[in-house]
């Protein structure tokens, strides 16, 4: 007869996961509000997407010293579109997938928290060849309104694989499988620019402007494959009363036209994302979102429609970017 042994957490740690809308440049003082914002969630790790180190200057640097001031204390290194903060000083870093014609990016950081190594990993991939915006009628590349709605399956995965979305994250899984044999524990935040296939379910395949298809999402598909867990989606899994849209979010301070990618549809997508490897002594706690309650949706802006726990930032009116930022919490 087997013996279950029950295992209690001794610790707890965070992700926040916050794409900053080219550095928070795009709202005044939006640099500003990002380290109000990183401070205030007081995340053990901070994973970035939109770092652009603009003017030759070290975003992650300069961030840093802005958290500093406010008396938190995290480290960083140099990287370029993605970016990784810590509280616990980072052993190594490497590039994954490196920036190359502003089609993505992967990092990773080892660091060691309590004696247990954990390889955090940070994600901004391929803006181009967004393909969820074929079935609502637009380009995914250049967002012009198309004749008329993409509604063939093959043909909305033909375009999504000509970007560069899955060759980023294949390289991720490979170095990943070297940080499990290493006995590491994984954590990935990341805006992949690409909706999950949890989302786009027969449950949801009349809502959204989706137009009656259900799509196996490469990216997604293959992170679950590897035997990896959406966190959010692992904590809310309707994805009709919890869709768990992070873009386009209602961002006060910013002109609606600048807002509403495809003006005359839903557009509203999760694709923000925190995954894990799961193992025993290892579960997830918490997630939520962070950011304006409200959406943007053909071209309006609309109040909260779903169930999705959004926490109120600090200054709503000054939030630096059009995503909602993801914070989660794991025990192990």
């Amino acid at each position: 007869m087997a013996l279950f042994v029950s295992f209690k957490p001794r610790y707890t740690i965070s992700l926040l996961q916050f794409n900053i809308w080219q550095e928070g440049t795009v709202v005044s003082g939006g640099f500003d509000t990002v380290a109000d914002e990183i401070a205030k969630a007081d995340a053990d790790f901070v994973t970035l997407s939109e770092v652009r180190n603009y003017k030759d200057t070290r975003f992650c640097d300069r961030i840093v010293e802005k958290l500093r001031e406010k008396g938190k204390t995290y480290y960083s290194f140099y990287s370029n579109d993605s970016g990784i903060l810590s509280k616990y000083p980072i052993k190594e870093s490497s590039t994954v997938y490196p920036l190359k014609n502003d089609q993505g990016s992967i990092y990773k950081a080892v660091v060691d928290v309590n004696g247990r190594e954990f390889a955090v990993y940070t994600a901004h991939l391929d803006y181009r060849h967004c393909a969820s915006y074929l079935p609502r009628g637009y380009s995914g590349t250049d967002w012009h309104r198309l004749p008329e709605a993409v509604k063939d399956v093959d043909a909305v995965l033909k375009d999504n694989r000509d970007s560069q979305r899955s060759i980023a994250i294949a390289k991720f899984l490979e170095e990943a499988a070297k940080d499990k044999a290493m006995g590491r524990i994984v954590l990935l935040g990341g805006d992949f620019n690409e909706p999950s296939h949890l989302d786009w379910t027969e449950s949801t395949a009349r809502l959204f402007d989706h137009n009656g298809l259900v799509i196996p999402w490469d990216v997604t598909v293959a992170l679950e494959k590897a035997g990896f867990m959406d966190a959010y989606r692992e904590k809310y899994p309707n994805p009709v009363t919890h869709p768990g849209f992070t873009f386009p979010t209602d961002c006060p301070g910013v002109p609606l036209q600048k807002l509403a990618w495809s003006p005359s549809a839903d557009d509203r997508e999760r694709i923000d994302y925190v995954f894990y490897l799961p193992e025993q002594k290892l579960s997830l706690s918490k997630i939520h979102m962070i950011g304006p309650s409200g959406m943007v949706c053909r071209n309006q802006r609309i109040p909260a429609d779903t169930k999705d726990p959004v926490e109120k930032p600090s200054n709503l009116q000054k939030w630096p970017t059009d995503h909602r930022a993801l914070y989660a919490e794991f025990a192990y």
